[in-house]
């Protein structure tokens, strides 16, 4: 099976834990299929799929380029959100607040692997946290009992954008194969 590659921000491990404790509660309240496995937790800022290496190679050289300059930001974490069917959504994710630094970083990394070659989706980017998919329950999914669930903002500092290469095999499924820090 070919491995698949993306860009994203690197959430901390010590943030994992905290939203780690967090989901255990939630899956309590709501049945979906697949909750994803805590170190796996990230922002993805381009989606490259299988890629050649020549590609590949061309895309990290214009990344590491793109974001060397750039400084490392806070994000918070805040509230939740699906995509999908209101009644029976695909995907269940936390929100991050508003950045103009995330959109920044996006859109350099984003140009890099376009400028590599790739063909990226073309929807508008929304920022997001995937915490579980595929809704798994005959009763219909209910967005107020996700507004009742409230939480602190959980806020961490950017440092870096890595490339992770996809194991769908394995548990957890994600392996950092290129790290390029932000400045301190």
């Amino acid at each position: 099976m070919q491995a698949h590659y993306f860009f994203a921000v690197r959430i901390p491990d010590e943030t994992k834990i905290i939203m780690k404790d967090r989901i255990d509660k939630m899956k309590e309240i709501f049945p979906f299929s697949r909750w994803v496995h805590h170190l796996d937790f990230h922002i993805t800022l381009a989606f490259l799929g299988s890629a050649e290496s020549d590609k590949l190679s061309a895309a990290q050289n214009f990344v590491r380029e793109a974001v060397k300059d750039e400084n490392s930001f806070s994000l918070q974490i805040q509230g939740l959100g699906i995509f999908g069917r209101e009644d029976s959504p695909r995907v269940f994710w936390a929100d991050t607040a508003e950045s103009h630094k995330l959109q920044l970083i996006r859109n350099k990394v984003f140009s890099a692997c376009e400028l590599a070659g790739f063909q990226l989706e073309t929807r508008p980017f929304r920022p997001h946290i995937t915490l579980a998919r595929k809704w798994n329950s005959m009763d219909h999914f209910e967005r107020k009992r996700m507004d009742e669930i409230q939480q602190e903002p959980l806020l961490f500092q950017v440092k870096d954008v890595v490339l992770y290469r996809t194991h769908l095999n394995q548990t957890p499924k994600y392996e950092a194969a290129a790290v390029f820090p932000l400045q301190t």
